[in-house]
Parts: C-alpha cells; structure tokens; sequence
C-alpha cells in the first residue's frame, strides 16, 4: 500500500510538471518581440536548441520576466485601513477564517520560468557581458521571487535548475533555512548589481533597480531579525549595513533627486497620478500603463469603492509646525470638516480633504461615512476617462527615490548611526518637498512622542527610530509597504486594532464638503429623524443609521465611526504564527518531507 501511494503521488507531481513545461515555459518566449525574432521559425515549430542563441533571444526571454515586477496602489491588511468591505488575506488571517485547506498559493512556475532560463542563457554565442546583462535580470527576479515567499512563508527550498519529470530527489526536497535562502538572495542580488548594465528606460531593470531591491531587501531582512529574536539570527546588523550600502551606492551616483518644483501641495499628487514617470527625477523604476496600448490598471477604486483610511494614519501627519497633531489639546474631537487644517501637505494629498472634487465635476464629492470617511485619493486618477473600472493608465511607481532615502535614515537609525547630517540628506528633502520644518535628531532624542512610543513599544523609546518610521508610514501611505513594515518590526499585535474613521460630535446633519451646508446624516435609525427635521435640504442629505449594523459611534451617540465586523467578529493576531500563512496541505501531502510554516 505505501509503494502505491508513493508511486501514485510521484506520477501526480510528475503530471504538474509537465504541464508547468508545456504551459507556462514555452509561451514566455513569446511575452516580448524584436525585429530579429519575428524573422525566427514560426512559433508553432520552436524547439529549445534553435532558441538562447543570439542578444535578441535573451532579451526576448528576459523581456517576458518583467510582468513579475508588480507595484501596489493600497495598503489593504494593515493599520492605514479604516474598514474594508471585501476584506483581505491578513484580515481574513485575524479572523481565523484561513487554514491549510483552503489557503491558495505555493507556486513555483515563476521560479522555474527563471531557473529554466539560467540553466540555459549561457548557449548564446555573444559575449560574456552581454549573457552576464540577461543572467543579472533573470538573477534579479529569483531573489525577488524568493524574497516574496520567505515573506510568505518564512523558510522554503532552495531550486537552482527547472525541474524535470524525473528529478525525484529535488520533487521531494525538505525546505531550507530561512538564512541559507536569504544568503542565495543576496548571492542572486550581489550578480545582479554587479552585470546589469546602465539603462535609460526606467521600465526596465537596470543596476540601480537591482541596488534598490537591495536596499529594500536588505532592510526588511535586517530588522526582521533585529526584532524577531525567536529566529535565533543574530546578525541582523549586517543587512542593515547592507542597506545602507545600497542605498548609499545610489545616492552616490546622483542620478536621482526628490521631485520638487516648488509647490507644497501639488507636487506630492502629480507624482501618483501622472500619465507619464519617464522623465520624473525621483523614478528609478515605474509600471508603463497607457491608454493607446490597452495597458491599464485599476486605481480608481481606491476612493471610496470598498475601503477607506484610518484614523491612526491621519493622526500621524504633523501639523505645519513640525509638532504632532496628537499633542495638541482638542485633537480627539475635531470633525472632518477642520482636522485638515494646518497639517503636513501630504495628508490632503493622501486623504481627501473637504472641497475635493473628481475629475471634471464641479461639484464637491461627499464621502461614504459606512466606510468610516477617510477617502484615499493618492493614485487616483486626475484624467476623467481613467475614473472607471479597470480602465486607469497613470503610471505606477515601483522604487523611487524617496524610499531608498527613507531605507537609509532607517537602516542607521536601527545601527544606531543616525546624525543630523544623515537625516539632512534623507528625511529633511521629503520635509523640504512638503514645506515641512526639518526634523531634528537631537530634539527627536529629547522629546519623544508618546503616542509613537506606544505605538512601537519595541523601540524603547528612541527618538530617532521613532521620527523615521513616522516618515515612512506619511511618505509611503497606500504603496503597499505597510503591512510588511509591521510584520519586520514584529507588530502584527497592532493589526488586532478596531480601527476607525472620522469623529462624529452626536447624531445629526454634517458639512463635509466644506461649503458650510450639511452634506450628510449620521442617525440611530429611520424612524430617529429628529436632529435633522426641519433642515431645507433633509432630502439631498446622505443619510446613515446606526440601525443598518454596518458601524457604530465610539461612545453611543458620539465618538469615532467603528466598525460591527470588527465588534463581532473582533481580530486576533497569535504570534509568531500570522506571520506566515500556511501551505496548503495538498502540497504536504505530495511531498511529505515539506514542513509546514511555524505556527501552524
């Protein structure tokens, strides 16, 4: 009987792999074209010696690798979400709503996409530098692939070569140490630096793409050991030197400025919703969308089609001054239609403020306060023919130069290096865009933000870590950086959190639009019209019950908008376990030497 199962599970696995060959290896070739190629055999005749013979081959291969480069537009699962309708893995994660049964995932057709291409690209009669340039791309994807499922996974194997039919040893190999893994990652990265040529197209990858990678990589690894002691690695301090490096290697080659033209309250928009990054300063790789080509993506549904942003996001921004918005007396209960004022321009370009109106309209646009009122507008597009499903073509941002400043003022924050003049070629360039006072190291030393301190209570209370990651959550709001950031730092606890949306003073009508006439109606029912009646625009008013038990008010009549799924069904993050996600077990089933992720 166990021979039988055996065998069975070996021709199970064995029938994935070749469809994974037949399907998914074979029309890479096919994902990008250059005049050579289309003088090549025809498609349907193409064999694996006639092809990785010429440059225009390995481009041809390498060209189709880029669709893994993938950027974000959201911060869904994480502590910048107010409420989300839908809900994502990680809050469906808290929830206890995921196991191994019905988890998806654990996909290795990617990285056998890459290794199929490794194991061959030397064939190719051109010269060593041209192969070394496509062996660095592909070199680029694989440590990003495997940098994504440690992530996900925390420790997996490590495969070198495109796995064949009859490979049982490697169909059933054990995982590997998360430190062997990320030593491969940096191997993988390390070849990609050192190959990739220079490129003046920032939709490509390039040498400063890979140093970026680095720089991001590198910083999440170090302070993922720094603080997840569990782990019994010890040196995070070296990745977080390596991030500096990195980071400093493009500083230093002085190819990228923050873009800043001088207007504090557009210049943080126009980055996120320009039809056209190729000539943007601060880019050092972008996702070329485009309306003529069909190429599009679906950004507008980030205001108010199923989500909104938090108020814990909101309260960090700064006010005007340099000093937090929580220390001021009062902050608790100001209402929509004031909490923007005097506050770090950043926010009104990340959050909707009042008066805010969608493309052509001329009308103001009136937020959904079921979603708690927080409207994200960063990426949102400014073209009226990009506001609809699916059809949004402003480009997207994968590095840019903001982020590599803000890795390295982290990086040395988190060593303990920090100075002033560090944090004045980092931070203070964001600050000088936002027209925001520089931030002070010794003053962030001397007066530590307690709403901060308690937030990322594993800091101990140093200033100028604190400061820096205040930066990154207002600087990198809604790029999909958020929730790994908590995950590194060893904050999931933090995602257990109701969060919430505006504050709302007492049942009634409100002006959110900032023209002083009442645009919506936060009542406990139907029936419950009294605060409202005898309004002359009753019947124009949005109207919201407390009796729909979609949200609540904080303290019953009044308090900040809370969400029912969060009261019912509250979160709960069980360290070190939701860190990961779990494979699934049909997977474990067919190769029984697999392990499944800690925790579960």
């Amino acid at each position: 009987m166990c021979h039988f199962n055996k065998t069975k599970k070996n021709t199970v696995m064995k029938s994935i792999i070749k469809k994974i060959i037949l399907v998914l290896v074979i029309p890479i070739l096919f994902t990008a074209c250059d005049d050579d190629f289309l003088d090549r055999t025809p498609e349907n005749s193409i064999t694996e010696p006639e092809f990785f013979q010429t440059e225009g081959d390995l481009q041809v291969y390498t060209d189709g690798l880029h669709s893994n480069i993938g950027t974000s537009y959201n911060d869904l699962g994480s502590d910048n979400i107010s409420h989300h309708n839908s809900g994502s893995q990680m809050d469906q994660l808290l929830r206890g709503d995921v196991n191994e049964d019905n988890i998806g995932g654990w996909s290795w057709s990617n990285l056998r996409k890459i290794n199929y291409f490794l194991v061959r690209y030397e064939r190719a009669g051109v010269s060593d530098e041209i192969k070394n340039h496509y062996g660095g791309i592909a070199h680029y994807f694989r440590a990003l692939e495997y940098f994504n499922k440690i992530k996900s996974y925390g420790e997996v194997p490590i495969y070198t070569t495109d796995l064949a039919t009859n490979d049982d040893e490697l169909l059933y190999k054990a995982k590997d140490s998360r430190a062997d893994v990320f030593a491969f990652i940096m191997e993988d990265l390390q070849f990609a630096i050192d190959n990739i040529r220079e490129s003046s197209s920032k939709t490509r990858i390039s040498k400063m793409s890979a140093l970026a990678l680095a720089s991001r990589i590198a910083l999440h690894e170090g302070t993922y050991r720094k603080y997840h002691t569990e782990l019994g690695l010890s040196d995070g301090d070296l990745f977080l030197q390596k991030s500096a490096d990195a980071s400093t290697a493009i500083i230093a080659s002085g190819k990228y400025s923050i873009y800043n033209t001088g207007s504090p309250s557009t210049d943080f928009t126009n980055m996120f919703s320009n039809l056209d990054l190729s000539s943007n300063p601060e880019i050092i790789l972008y996702q070329d969308f485009d309306k003529t080509l069909t190429r599009f993506h679906n950004s507008a549904t980030v205001m108010d089609y199923e989500y909104a942003l938090s108020r814990s996001l909101v309260d960090t921004y700064l006010k005007t001054d340099g000093t937090p918005f929580t220390s001021e007396s009062g902050n608790e209960t100001k209402t929509f239609d004031v909490v923007f004022e005097n506050r770090d321009p950043r926010m009104s370009q990340t959050a909707m403020p009042p008066g805010f109106k969608r493309g052509s309209s001329t009308n103001e646009y009136v937020l959904k306060a079921s979603l708690g009122g927080y409207v994200q507008i960063k990426f949102f597009p400014t073209n009226e023919d990009g506001i609809t499903w699916a059809g949004s073509y402003n480009d997207l941002p994968v590095f840019r130069y903001a982020e590599i400043l803000l890795n390295y003022a982290e990086a040395k924050a988190e060593l303990g290096t920090l100075t002033q003049g560090d944090l004045d070629m980092s931070v203070n360039l964001l600050r000088d865009r936002a027209g925001m006072p520089h931030l002070v190291l010794a003053d962030a030393i001397a007066n530590v933000d307690p709403v901060l301190a308690n937030r990322y209570h594993n800091v101990g209370g140093d200033g100028a870590i604190l400061e820096v990651r205040r930066e990154r959550r207002v600087e990198l709001a809604c790029e999909g950086r958020r929730q790994d950031d908590l995950s590194r730092w060893k904050l999931g606890k933090i995602l257990e959190n109701s969060e919430q949306g505006i504050y709302i003073p007492e049942f009634g009508a409100y002006d959110v639009t900032g023209d002083g006439i009442p645009d919506i109606a936060i009542l406990s029912s139907p029936t419950e019209t009294g605060p409202i009646d005898g309004l002359p625009n009753v019947d124009q008013l949005a109207k919201y019950f407390i009796s729909d038990n979609v949200f609540y008010l904080e303290d019953g009549s009044e308090g900040r908008i809370m969400f029912v799924s969060d009261r019912d069904r509250p979160k709960t993050f069980t360290e070190p376990k939701y860190y990961y996600i779990p494979i699934p077990r049909t997977e474990i089933l067919l190769n029984p030497n697999l392990t499944q992720s800690e925790g579960w």
